[in-house]
């Protein structure tokens, strides 16, 4: 398993994203071998996860089908699919090569480089504004949206 962190001032690494901290939640007692690869900007990729974060709250994913998701999953479920109307996908087939399944590239930092995350990040602004926000007139929500250009 290939899990994100950012390491702090003091030394101390600590989950990239909430979709990490949840999955560290499962490991128990005993000792880990862990890889340590640096990668891409980890703040650039922070404040990428906070615009999802402030997407998917003003999408309120409580008004639709994902009610009975758990927070987490709604969370995951929604990035994918902003990540996918923002133009990165993936392909994948299935065995018979006949049909074939849209998914949403992986933002993992040993999945992008840093130029191509920056890309994919001004399309990920792009799709919200016209997919999240679309008929938003809030100012607080809008100079929020602003702060993230």
């Amino acid at each position: 398993m290939k899990l994100d962190f950012i390491k702090s001032f003091d030394g101390t690494l600590i989950p990239a994203d909430e979709f990490v901290a949840e999955k560290m939640t499962k490991f128990k007692g005993g000792m880990y071998e862990i890889e340590i690869k640096k990668t891409r900007n980890p703040h650039f990729h922070a404040k990428v996860f906070a615009f999802f974060k402030f997407c998917f709250d003003h999408w309120s994913a409580n008004k639709t089908h994902w009610e009975n998701m758990s927070e987490p999953r709604q969370f995951e479920s929604f990035r994918k699919d902003l990540t996918k109307l923002a133009g990165f996908t993936e392909v994948t087939y299935s065995i018979d090569g006949l049909t074939f399944n849209v998914e949403a590239k992986s933002l993992s930092f040993g999945s992008m480089e840093q130029g191509e995350f920056e890309e994919c990040y001004n399309a990920l602004i792009n799709a919200a504004i016209a997919n999240v926000f679309q008929g938003t007139s809030d100012e607080n929500i809008l100079n929020r949206l602003q702060s993230f250009f």
